[in-house]
């Protein structure tokens, strides 16, 4: 039986941005799920159950911290690794604090994006593989 690809849900409200992590992601071998703010996340986050986030913190509806504080705060999403992005390095302690893996600032580099999100997966003590 072939190993399905890792599924990573990328929030950012920056559509530019959103698109350009997910090619990246893409061409990386993981699939990609895409949401424009925190609530449609944390959404699709329960519905999906994706094996990591990539989670902005400044984004319109609920920004990034309450989302990753809904999270963090349910059953079905608690263990789900996130890796923050913030053009501000003043959130930084905050979204480590509430429970993010890794904070990266943007810009950021795609491989730097990359080996986050590789770390967090393979340090994930509850590993989802295949969803």
């Amino acid at each position: 039986m072939e190993k399905q690809p890792f599924c990573v849900l990328v929030v950012e409200d920056d559509r530019d941005v959103a698109f350009g992590a997910s090619l990246r992601l893409r061409a990386a071998g993981y699939q990609t799920l895409l949401a424009h703010d925190g609530h449609e996340g944390v959404r699709l986050a329960r519905e999906a159950r994706p094996t990591a986030i990539v989670l902005d913190v400044r984004m319109p509806r609920m920004n990034g911290l309450v989302a990753l504080n809904k999270l963090q705060h349910d059953d079905r999403t608690k263990n789900i690794p996130i890796v923050m992005l913030s053009a501000s390095v003043v959130d930084q302690q905050a979204a480590l604090d509430a429970g993010a893996r890794y904070f990266l600032t943007k810009p950021y580099q795609h491989t730097t994006l990359l080996t986050a999100l590789e770390r967090a997966i393979s340090e994930n003590p509850h590993d989802q593989a295949g969803h």
